[in-house]
């Protein structure tokens, strides 16, 4: 039986100000189960990054209930928050968010050195080489992003998204800044980690990329439909 990674219920997100509201996400419900690949697309404006930020924990929302594994995280503070996201959540970005001044090997280790519970040195390196070999840039452990392609800096970023074991992997337009050739290869190798066992979510606006997933979900202002564009039951 598939483990539950993901659940929201009823989850709603309201930014006011003095003139109004704007209601960027209206009653999400969504089930996400370990080893599942989900992809998220709509139109600008319709609530996908307002979801990936509340679903990373880098936002709460305004009301309803989230669970990671089964612990409610709707109501943390912002240490408690950081903490379950770097130990539960991996992310992917499309401007892959490496720092320039530090190597390949060292990129990938962050997450490690940043843990409320650090590993030791040795057991550092052999994670970091394991997550390196699984997207093929072991060989590049010792350059500095700046030195590599674009698709060879995504994979580099999902080599750090991989190395805390993450519950989920949340990837937020993987190939928004490669060109189709290493797009489809950062996709292949999306594919590959889902096939293996790795829990995706990710939002694209590429139609070809989202139909890869096993779920496809739409999200329409601030509600999910289905493909045809009608609220879906869970709405």
């Amino acid at each position: 039986m598939r483990e539950l990674r993901i659940k929201m219920a009823g989850i709603t997100k309201i930014f006011s100000t003095d003139e109004m509201d704007t209601h960027a996400l209206r009653g999400i419900d969504l089930e996400i189960y370990s080893g599942d690949f989900v992809s998220i697309c709509g139109p600008s404006g319709c609530g996908k990054s307002t979801l990936l930020s509340i679903l990373g924990l880098l936002d709460m929302p305004s009301n309803g209930q989230y669970l990671i594994e089964d612990k409610d995280v709707s109501r943390l503070s912002l240490t408690e928050a950081a903490e379950i996201r770097n130990a539960k959540i991996g992310f992917i970005f499309q401007s892959f968010n490496l720092i320039d001044e530090l190597s390949v090997f060292d990129n990938v280790a962050l997450p490690l050195r940043y843990a409320q519970h650090a590993p030791k040195q040795d057991e550092i390196e052999k994670r970091v080489m394991q997550c390196l070999e699984k997207v093929d840039m072991a060989h590049r452990a010792k350059h500095k992003p700046n030195q590599l392609s674009g698709g060879q800096q995504q994979r580099v970023a999902i080599a750090r998204a991989l190395i805390a074991n993450p519950a989920i992997l949340l990837v937020d337009e993987p190939t928004g800044n490669l060109d189709s050739k290493n797009g489809d290869a950062v996709m292949a190798m999306l594919m590959q980690l889902n096939k293996e066992g790795t829990t995706l979510c990710m939002v694209t606006h590429d139609p070809r990329y989202a139909e890869m997933a096993n779920r496809k979900l739409h999200l329409l202002d601030g509600q999910i439909t289905d493909k045809a564009g009608i609220l879906a039951e869970a709405s």
